[in-house]
């Protein structure tokens, strides 16, 4: 099943907390998404069923292979758009924005050429 763009948000948002924290609990996810506990805490019960992340009893969070697989690949989309488009003169804001919204559309084709493309350059 595929993840929706807001499943894949909650993944990335972990990704990038594991990075810089030694342990993720789901406060620590609404925290940094600015979420409700309640919907992080549905959010992390998805992403559980679909066996993205496990959560050990004290309420850890884990990205399971799978899930590391896709929020690496959420993660690098969104950094590579972002970079692309502060090159075409967008403010940072705006572009990680922006960023966030095609990085769950973009194909893999196009994201892929225009990788390459901005390596050529």
């Amino acid at each position: 099943m595929a993840l929706k763009p807001s499943g894949e948000m909650y993944l990335e948002s972990i990704y990038i907390l594991c990075k810089t924290k030694s342990a993720v609990r789901s406060i620590d996810v609404a925290e940094y998404m600015n979420f409700s506990k309640p919907s992080v805490s549905r959010a992390m019960g998805i992403l559980r069923n679909e066996n993205f992340i496990t959560m050990d009893k004290d309420g850890y969070i884990s990205l399971t292979d799978a899930g590391l697989e896709l929020a690496q690949k959420i993660y690098e989309r969104h950094t590579v758009l972002s970079q692309v488009l502060m090159m075409l003169g967008v403010d940072e804001e705006t572009a990680s924005e922006d960023a966030c919204k095609i990085e769950h559309v973009i194909s893999d084709k196009s994201f892929e050429s225009l990788k390459n493309y901005i390596k050529g350059i």
